[in-house]
């Protein structure tokens, strides 16, 4: 995780960033530092990412790469904006003794568009990560990956559209509308029994998400889901991270999976 003392909305590089209106930086660090201990009360350890002045979009730590059983592999940003942060991640993992770190080729923007499961690591596009990204992580990562393709550009990351809730029993909750027909029929075969998520959930950022397999931490707003998730077995935890839905981002964006 990486603190937002240097969060600010100065540009719109998604449909939820306005500049016009202000954030609260206090306010945003005061929701980051309960999700933190959120996590920490729930027996995860928290690693901390420096932040860096002029790259306001940092907190949001998920998009810096993806780790797949001790490999990493970086992200190259679609926006100019958000471009130095990728070094500050390859720094952190490099630094921290991760010995199997890869630099991409082409555009991939982290856990924003990769979502592991036992068996597949599903990569969004359409928005931001290049098609040819997914070629890349199943070479470096050994594992199928399969794209689907985003439509919706209210949900430009697969991490605002599909979480994984247990990566051991393949098991998902997604919004079918944000996704391509065809990514739909290819999300019903391999998860016929997913949790089906309506839209007032999907809007209120309810599938950005994270799950340890029990306990699954996501947005207070999306109502809807808690009832849903607890009659299958998963107990809901829910935070307010209200200021940092203003740069277009939630629980798991907020979050690096460092697996």
């Amino acid at each position: 995780m990486c603190p937002p003392e240097h969060f600010r909305v100065t540009y719109s590089i998604n449909p939820w960033m306005d500049p016009a209106k202000p954030v609260d930086v206090p306010l945003a660090v005061a929701q980051w530092e309960d999700l933190r201990e959120k996590y920490r009360a729930l027996g995860h350890t928290v690693e901390v990412l420096d932040p860096r002045p002029g790259l306001p979009d940092m907190v949001f730590a998920a998009n810096g790469a993806t780790v797949v059983e001790g490999r990493v592999l970086g992200a190259r940003f679609a926006h100019p904006q958000r471009g130095p942060e990728a070094l500050a991640h390859l720094e952190w993992f490099r630094a921290h003794g991760y010995a199997e770190v890869c630099e991409p080729v082409h555009v991939n923007e982290g856990e924003g568009d990769f979502a592991v499961t036992a068996s597949y690591v599903l990569a969004g596009r359409g928005f931001r990560a290049s098609p040819l990204s997914h070629g890349e992580a199943q070479e470096f990562f050994g594992r199928p990956v399969i794209g689907l393709d985003l439509v919706d550009p209210r949900f430009y990351h697969l991490d605002t559209a599909l979480a994984v809730l247990d990566d051991a029993a393949d098991e998902v909750m997604y919004y079918p509308a944000a996704f391509s027909a065809g990514s739909r029929a290819v999300l019903r075969r391999l998860f016929p029994d997913a949790l089906v998520v309506d839209e007032a959930d999907a809007v209120s950022f309810g599938l950005n998400a994270v799950s340890d397999g029990l306990r699954v931490v996501l947005p207070q707003g999306a109502v809807g889901l808690f009832g849903a998730l607890r009659g299958r077995g998963f107990e809901p935890v829910g935070v307010d991270l209200s200021e940092l839905l203003k740069g277009g981002g939630s629980v798991k964006c907020c979050t690096l999976e460092l697996r």
